[in-house]
């Protein structure tokens, strides 16, 4: 039977004593005591020996019992006082009297009882009454005293529960309080005898009982947390101790008397059910309880003073004694023989299981109060935690689990008292029976692991566990352990998925869970511990300073950790060769440079894992090193106050003693002169410790050895030791403790290798007992996130190592849900402490969930994925991975963006997909709204190419159907219709479009982790067999590409080196009109369009892109011509005020001038340059040339009507405001060189554009031809404001103006008038333009020495065009314009004095050069200039000033 569960019959007893009605009255209080009486006379008066008068010795005429209730019947009614004033006694002695008396039937008794239990429940009785504490006592007395004769055993049974009841009323009154400790022990041991004889009774009263007794114990133990600590001082001020904890075999504080016939103490006529198996048992236990008293334990020094204490109001004392009568109920096992292994049948787990039940009940109540009262914590320290130990290994699944119960409630409560406890709890019994290395069944098993994963559920359990036993060198590593445990038993190996299984993968969770809920984007990660810049430390003497503040113990244990990390690998070194092991240790810092004994002996010491034979053996050598070495261990140990077997059992705990005699003779002397050191009391020298360690050592052999026969005794013993105490026997009482010390517990010779998982036995509970008080301080951790980072380092990898094993065989959708949650709490620890493998490991490990959606056809796959909910489920997880914490995934974007493809591959995505992902740009121009472009991102076809292939599972089955035309096409099944509503569900849930749209979100090295995946996918596409499809995938992953380009303008520079460069292999590669060609195209110029007005500074950057464009193969470029001119000027509206340099303006206008020979393109090429150069709007130096340049080719492009042409030198000629604007501007700058640099740039423009003019104006058509010529006019006459050199006049007379006039000339001559008409008509405005021009400039150029050169030149020209012929005959146009043109010319020269007469010395005169010229195009031109009156006077005015020394013009000196 395990803990009391009250059903119908006890729930009614239950709520009975619970309730309690109002305070009655003064006078219904006498009428109910009344009617007690009345109630107990009248049950007495059935029987015939109370119902008849007789007459005795004493005269008397009836009964005592009955005299005495009728006088109180008479004395109720008159009382005065208040019921608070009238001792309780009065009213309850004659009840207590029938109650008591060996003559009363059950009946009788059980009245008597209800009578005052009425009382009780009343509350009649509080702490306010007087004479209150003798009357509890008196009740007490009385009921555990109960004598009643045995008439029925139904009625037995009712006066039992009765007693029951009464007791527990007690316990539960407002005046229990002034119970003495030795009344409540007294009634816990009525009750707990009352559950032994219940066993041989009726259920319902075994049910009660068993309740009343937890009842009991829960109302003594709940006033624990009000007692303070000061009652545990004894009158004369010694303290009390209570018993010791590590006493095995103490005798019981509960002693009882044989039972007698008839009563509570009474052996009943009936004997126990020969079917009740736990009678015998209990009788054994229950045989020793004292039904009067229980006695005090041994820790107090008189038993006067004991007496006094238990005499006082209950309180620590009688606990104490509880408590430890309740863990001497676990030593069943010890006194029965019966070990932990035998058959579950072959022993009773009833009363262990009654007595854990009551102890987690104290412990439920009393909790942490049990910690502020050293007695009670020494009894759960000792006592109660070597009986758990053993209990836990019981074959009992029942006990096992009512055993973790209590521990999980120790650990919540008191975990800093039982560091060392918990610890061997959980190597040598929770881990050892989950891993079934105790043979443990499955139920144990599964048991334990429920029991592990209730831990794993507390707040700061892994937290706890960690930082008190991973990050302590001596201890254990329990987190790893129980990690490990939950990992390998997750597993499913060979086998299907059990209930274990799921159990082991709820703790992992639970782990990971707990992580998670308390990870946040604000946790720094925790700094490298790694390093050790101090050097050498002895690491066995580093402390915290405050294990309480986290400020010191999170950096300590970090660091202890590392240590403990390095010191397990030079304990491996050791472990294969010591003296290299040594070596490492040295190298890491552990040990000094320079070995001492000392730091050897403390690693061999505190170091764990090391191989104790190798010890035992370097311990035992007679190398003098060594020797000291064993010295420096032996002084680690304190064995301050401890039997020598104690010592020796520690002593030799920490390695093998060697096998060779003198080794254990140094061993032992080294041992006994450390103990004689600290413990001199009893023996007399070493020598004595020495002698008696050897004759422990041998009585041990002889004692455990099984090849030893005739085992010594305690006399032999005993005499083998006379006379080695300096010549005197050693106290035949310490000898024969000695003695049976070791005869009980063997000394284990061969100790246990390692630190965990080995079987508790006595010995080894001592070295656990012994290592808690030297133990460091236990860690309290809080809720935050201290230690998660180091946790978590440990628990990723076999987390989700076993949960990916476990999603893979598991099939109900919970326990999948279940894997998923935990998949995504990982993942969220994972980015809050940047563990980028870890997230790329539990990626690729739920990628291989998804292979459905590859190793189908389309239909097939879709179905498969539609049906596979596992499949599904994972694609979710990994797209909400993904967009949750795509910022820390690196090389998992590779699997990611294969689940994407494989869905684009099926058409199971939007068709807008890509498009949506930069959606948030700015709105399409009206131009992009009114014309349906091919180029934009979510369109897929363009001209000539394929159409892609309807997307959807309809289209998909409805092209399958469509191979075979003649096949009638079957509509899709409900199992299809219903795996394509699953696959479109799942991918909405994926929000596979926020991954693309929100990627300007993501840290730099994840964005450029995913580009490069999504290039390094495109790139290998195209190796397939199936050529449509991968250009298909080609052309998405592009779209993708570009649409994260879009996204991320803000870094454009981080990932723009890898997007150009696969947008160039893409256009090197592409030789024919392709998708995959345009999206690259198209998918730059939107780059462009879309960044330009964001990132100025890397204008240059983007347009120097489009160069691509420019070394398209002629064919694709053709294709596209159009639609890329529509881009470019929807590229230059949008951002020409963005393009300020001269590299990104040759780009534009590069791809501005080819569209001048492309018949569709031409037109948006032209409007382009009209948009830029109109008005001077975007006219720039950096661009001036550029803009010019490209005019003059739609200026000489015959496609389109002959305005374009005309419109386009009307552009040319209109920048020159802008020439003369800059040099207005120019004027501001400061500094005369800048101001110089300025002018000449203008000149240098003005030149190429005269020059760009002078090509056009020999165009074929008239009209082009000569409105060149009037714009070369209107440059060369409109530069008032140009700060133009007269070289640079020169410059243009020589390379422009002549050269013009000479090859309009020769075209005049030579070309047909068919192919250049009105040639005539283009002579005179070359003539009109020279006239005009020269005489605009006349006074500067004639101050040059070159200006008679030009002039020449001119005159030449002139004559040559008078002397032309067009079909034979001299032009008549040019004969009447051209004379007239020079006629102005001469009369302007001769006004402004530049053409005089003169006389020259040596040569011919300018006037004379002139003339002569004129001559041949005029002969009477001269005197009609210069008369002859005109001439003379000339002449005399020159004869004139030559005399009077006067200078002439030097430019009338200059000859040719």
């Amino acid at each position: 039977m395990g803990h009391v569960n009250m059903q119908s019959g006890s729930n009614a007893f239950s709520r009975e004593l619970n309730e309690r009605p109002f305070k009655p009255t003064k006078g219904a209080l006498a009428c109910m005591i009344n009617s007690e009486i009345g109630a107990v006379l009248a049950v007495m008066r059935r029987n015939v020996r109370w119902g008849v008068r007789y007459a005795a010795d004493d005269d008397q005429l009836e009964h005592s019992l009955i005299h005495s209730l009728k006088g109180l019947r008479k004395q109720i009614f008159s009382w005065q006082h208040k019921w608070h004033d009238i001792d309780p006694a009065i009213y309850l002695q004659p009840f207590l009297d029938v109650i008591q008396s060996d003559e009363t039937g059950a009946p009788i008794t059980g009245v008597a009882l209800s009578s005052v239990y009425k009382i009780l429940t009343l509350d009649v009785l509080d702490v306010d009454t007087v004479k209150i504490g003798e009357a509890m006592h008196l009740i007490v007395d009385a009921v555990t005293s109960c004598r009643f004769e045995v008439t029925d055993s139904a009625s037995e049974e009712v006066v039992l529960m009765k007693i029951l009841q009464v007791l527990l009323a007690c316990m539960k009154s407002k005046a229990s309080v002034k119970l003495s400790n030795q009344h409540v022990c007294n009634v816990v041991t009525t009750c707990f005898r009352l559950v032994h004889q219940a066993s041989s009774k009726g259920e319902l009263l075994q049910r009660i009982a068993r309740h009343t007794m937890h009842e009991v114990v829960r109302c003594i133990f709940a006033r624990l947390p009000d007692i303070k600590n000061n009652q545990l001082t004894l009158a004369n001020g010694t303290p009390f101790t209570g018993r010791e904890g590590d006493a095995p075999n103490e005798d019981h504080a509960f002693t009882t008397k044989h039972l007698e016939n008839g009563n509570v103490n009474t052996e009943y006529a009936g004997q126990p059910s020969a079917g009740d198996a736990s009678s015998d048992h209990t009788n054994k236990l229950a045989s020793g309880i004292d039904a009067n008293k229980l006695e005090i334990g041994n820790g107090l020094e008189s038993s006067q003073n004991g007496d006094k204490l238990m005499s006082e109001p209950y309180g620590v004392p009688c606990m104490v004694e509880i408590f430890h009568f309740l863990c001497s109920l676990l030593n069943v096992i010890e006194h029965m023989g019966i070990g932990p292994r035998s058959n579950p049948i072959a022993y009773d787990e009833d009363v262990p299981l009654f007595a854990l039940g009551l102890i987690n009940s104290a412990i439920e109540l009393a909790g942490p109060s049990f910690s502020e009262h050293p007695p009670l914590l020494s009894l759960i320290q000792g006592d109660l935690f070597r009986n758990l130990m053993q209990f836990g290994l019981s074959m009992s699944p029942l006990i096992l689990s009512t055993v973790c119960s209590i521990v999980l409630n120790l650990y919540y409560h008191l975990r800093s008292d039982l560091k060392v406890q918990v610890e061997a709890f959980f190597s040598c019994v929770l881990l050892r029976v989950a891993q079934n290395k105790h043979g443990s069944s499955y139920q144990q098993q599964e048991v334990a692991m429920e029991a592990l994963v209730d831990f794993c559920r507390q707040q700061t359990f892994m937290a706890d566990m960690f930082a008190n036993f991973d990050c302590d060198i001596p201890c254990s590593n329990v987190f790893e352990d129980l990690v490990n445990l939950l990992s390998k038993s997750a597993f499913p190996i060979n086998g299907p998925l059990t209930a274990m299984h799921i159990v082991a993968l709820d703790g992992l969770i639970s782990m990971i869970q707990g992580i998670a809920d308390r990870a946040g984007n604000e946790l720094p990660v925790p700094e490298d511990t790694t390093e050790n810049p101090e050097g050498y430390k002895a690491f066995w003497t580093m402390k915290c300073e405050n294990y309480e503040d986290p400020n010191c113990w999170v950096s300590y244990v970090r660091k202890m950790r590392h240590i403990k990390k390095n010191l397990m690998i030079g304990v491996d070194h050791f472990n294969r060769d010591p003296k290299k092991g040594l070596e490492y240790l040295q190298g890491i810092h552990l040990l000094p440079e320079k070995l001492d004994p000392h730091s050897v002996a403390c690693l061999f010491r505190f170091a764990v894992g090391l191989d104790k034979n190798i010890i035992g053996d370097y311990l035992g050598s007679h190398d003098q090193f060594c020797i000291q070495v064993l010295h420096e261990f032996a002084g680690t140990f304190d064995f301050q106050g401890m039997n020598m077997d104690i010592a020796l059992r520690i002593f030799l705990g920490t390695f093998r003693l060697p096998g060779e005699s003198q080794k254990i003779q140094r061993v032992l002397e080294a041992f006994a002169e450390r103990y004689y050191e600290q413990s001199p009391h009893i023996l007399a020298n070493k020598d004595a410790a020495l002698l008696l360690s050897y004759s422990l050592i041998m009585l041990n052999t002889d004692q455990h050895n099984v090849q030893v026969k005739k085992k010594m005794t305690e006399e032999d013993f005993i005499r083998n030791n006379r006379h080695i105490n300096g010549g005197k026997d050693l106290p035949r009482e310490y000898l024969s403790e000695l003695y049976r010390s070791i005869c009980e517990n063997e000394i284990q010779m061969i100790p246990d290798q390692g630190s965990g998982f080995a079987v508790m036995t006595s010995g080894r509970w001592i070295n656990v007992m012994h290592k808690s008080k030297i133990t460091t301080p236990f860690i309290i951790c809080d809720s935050r996130a201290l230690l998660d980072y180091d946790m978590f380092s440990i628990l990723s990898d076999r987390t989700i190592a076993a949960m990916s094993v476990v999603f893979d065989r598991a099939e109900q959708e919970e326990v999948l849900q279940t894997c998923c949650d935990g998949f995504l709490a990982i993942a969220k620890i994972a980015a809050c402490y940047h563990f980028d493998q870890v997230l790329d490991s539990l990626v690729v490990s739920l990628y291989k969930f998804t292979d459905s959606l590859n190793s189908y056809s389309v239909a097939e796959a879709i179905l498969a994925f539609g049906e596979d909910n596992k499949a599904r489920m994972a694609m979710i997880t990994i797209f909400t991975i993904a967009n949750r914490y795509g910022d820390y995934i690196r090389s998992a974007w590779k699997d990611i963006l294969d689940c994407v493809l494989s869905f684009h591959k099926l058409g199971l995505l939007p068709a807008r997909l890509a498009s949506d992902a930069a959606d948030d740009m700015e709105p399409s121009s009206d131009l992009e709204r009114a014309k349906p472009a091919p180029s934009s991102l979510s369109t897929p076809t363009s001209s000539g190419i394929t159409p892609r292939k309807s997307s959807g599972l309809m289209g998909r089955f409805s092209q399958l159907l469509s191979f075979d035309v003649e096949e009638p096409r079957s509509l899709p099944t409900e199992e299809q219709l219903a795996a394509d509503q699953h696959t479109r569900e799942t991918i909405q849930s994926c929000h596979i479009d926020s991954i693309f749209s929100e990627s300007k979100f993501l840290q730099a090295e994840s964005l450029l982790r995913l580009v490069s995946s999504l290039i390094e996918l495109a790139s290998h596409l195209g190796n397939g067999t199936n050529a449509l499809e991968d250009e298909g995938t080609a052309v998405f992953c592009l779209e993708l590409l570009i649409a994260i380009t879009l996204n991320n303008r803000d870094r454009i520079m981080l990932i723009w080196q890898g997007v150009y460069k696969h947008i160039s292999d893409v256009v090197h590669s592409a030789i024919m009109p392709s998708t995959l060609v345009e999206k690259a195209v198209f998918g730059l110029l939107k780059i462009c369009q879309r960044l330009l007005p964001y990132k100025e500074n890397l204008t240059d950057e983007l347009l120097k892109s489009l160069q691509l464009v420019l070394k398209l193969d002629a064919r694709v470029a053709d294709a596209y011509c159009e639609h890329i001119t529509h881009e470019v000027m929807r590229l230059v509206k949008a951002n020409a005020t963005h393009i300020r340099s001269h590299a990104g303006w040759r780009t534009i206008t590069s791809l501005l001038s080819i569209t001048a020979r492309h018949p569709e393109a031409s037109e948006a090429g032209f409007e382009t340059l009209a948009f830029i150069m109109s008005d001077g709007a975007h006219i720039l130096p950096s661009n001036y040339i550029l803009c010019v340049d490209a005019a003059r080719q739609f200026a000489e492009s015959r496609l389109g009507e002959v305005d374009r042409s005309l419109s386009a030198l009307d552009l040319m000629a209109g920048s020159v405001v802008c020439l003369v604007r800059w040099s207005g501007e120019a004027k501001n700058v400061v500094g005369q060189e800048a101001a110089m640099k300025v002018n000449q740039d203008i000149a240098e423009m003005w030149q190429r554009l005269v020059q760009a003019l002078r090509k056009v104006c020999v165009e074929q058509r008239e009209e082009v031809r000569n409105h060149a010529i009037l714009m070369l006019q209107r440059c060369m006459t409109a530069v008032d404001g140009l700060p133009l050199p007269t070289s640079s006049w020169f410059q243009c007379f020589e390379l422009v103006i002549f050269t013009l006039l000479d090859e309009l000339l020769e075209i005049a001559l030579q070309s047909s008038p068919k192919d250049y008409r009105k040639m005539e008509e283009t002579l005179v405005l070359a003539m009109k333009l020279v006239t005009k021009a020269f005489l605009q400039q006349l006074q500067d150029l004639s101050q040059q020495p070159n200006f008679c050169r030009l002039w020449t030149g001119i005159l030449n020209r002139i004559e040559r065009y008078m002397n032309v012929k067009f079909r034979g005959k001299h032009s008549e146009k040019i004969h009447e314009l051209v004379p007239e043109l020079l006629k102005n010319v001469l009369l302007v020269m001769k006004t402004t004095g530049i053409l005089v007469p003169r006389d020259d010395i040596g040569g011919d005169s300018f006037w004379q050069l002139t003339w002569l010229h004129v001559k041949n195009i005029c002969p009477s031109m001269q005197s009609e200039i210069v008369p002859d009156h005109e001439l003379e006077q000339m002449q005399a005015k020159q004869r004139k000033d030559a005399a009077d020394g006067t200078v002439l013009p030097p430019s009338s000196e200059t000859a040719v």
